[in-house]
């Protein structure tokens, strides 16, 4: 005998049955707010730790990766933390202690008005912001332009000037300073801020920065730009420079650090104490047989502090350079 229409169910109907009801269960128990239990015997899973390639990181690695980071951390954020903690103790507290007090016990704010007393330390960080913000524009801009050309136009002696570039990397500031120095004085630039700016206007590095930025742009894009009429420089402006803005970010970072912080060129350069830089006029805190460490390291602090806002108000496009060039769907 045959059996009643629907009495038989193979075998993957039957399952798919059970999973519906099973489903549809789920689905009422969660609507009646019934948390489903772990079938017996099984315990919750452990959420496993993987790296950027998906594979499973073991706990001892980890703990060690945590380790060098924190080895790390304490060489490079240490130092500027003990000498802010410097900055901020009074006279009374003794800096040389055994073992060393990190922490100040009566916090002031005196150190610093007393390196306002000493120098003219205004005057000297306008100065250096002057000089600073000039090697930050030319460097943006002659770099970029240096860059692109050298990445995309087509001519006689490209290579040849990319080797230039490079070769300059190799060359010391101490072999070419004596020559840079009668340079300026030629020109009537000696003991002038104009004569700090120029020798560092546009750096070999950050040219080859930006050229390497633009080859990783993809041609089609430029190709497509061509097709529709577009010149060489609205390439320039609309296409390609939007694309580089966290390299942009790296150089304008860079020159600014290297004209903040450099000592020995406006040393030579610069004669006349109302034009020095930050740098130099932080030297005049030093005594001749005694120095006062707590009006140093509050010094050290008004120089870094720019440095440190530069880097907080470009962050984010600083660490956008690993992915320029990519295109978007």
């Amino acid at each position: 005998m045959s059996a009643p229409e629907g009495a038989r169910v193979s075998g993957r109907e039957g399952s798919r049955v059970s999973v519906r009801e099973e489903g549809r269960v789920s689905v009422l128990e969660k609507e009646r707010g019934v948390e489903r239990r772990p079938p017996a015997g099984r315990g919750p899973r452990r959420r496993r730790v993987t790296d950027e390639h998906g594979r499973r990181v073991r706990g001892w690695e980890l703990a060690l990766r945590y380790l060098l980071l924190l080895a790390v951390l304490a060489l490079t954020v240490g130092p500027f933390l003990w000498q802010l903690s410097t900055s901020l103790k009074g006279p009374t507290e003794d800096i040389f202690s055994s073992p060393p007090k990190f922490l100040p016990g009566d916090p002031t704010l005196h150190n610093y008005k007393r390196v306002a007393d000493t120098i003219p330390v205004w005057d000297y960080a306008f100065n250096s912001l002057k000089v600073a913000g000039a090697n930050v524009v030319t460097n943006c801009v002659g770099s970029a332009l240096a860059g692109y050309a050298l990445a995309r136009l087509r001519y006689r002696g490209r290579r040849v000037a990319t080797l230039v570039f490079i070769l300059a990397m190799l060359v010391p500031v101490e072999g070419i300073i004596i020559a840079q120095f009668t340079t300026m004085r030629e020109l009537g630039l000696n003991n002038t801020l104009i004569g700090v700016v120029l020798p560092g206007c546009i750096g070999a590095m950050n040219v080859l920065l930006m050229r390497g930025a633009f080859l990783n742009l993809p041609y089609e894009i430029e190709e497509a730009a061509f097709v529709d009429g577009a010149n060489t420089w609205q390439r320039f402006l609309r296409i390609a420079l939007p694309s580089v803005k966290g390299t942009l970010a790296v150089v304008a970072i860079f020159a600014f650090m290297f004209s903040w912080d450099d000592f020995l060129w406006p040393l030579i350069v610069l004669s006349d104490p109302s034009k020095f830089t930050l740098t130099i006029g932080l030297n005049y805190l030093h005594g001749t047989f005694a120095n006062d460490e707590r009006l140093v390291a509050a010094g050290t602090i008004i120089a870094v502090t720019p440095l440190i806002a530069l880097f907080a108000c470009l962050q984010r496009y600083f660490f956008r350079g690993v992915g320029e060039g990519a295109v978007k769907g």
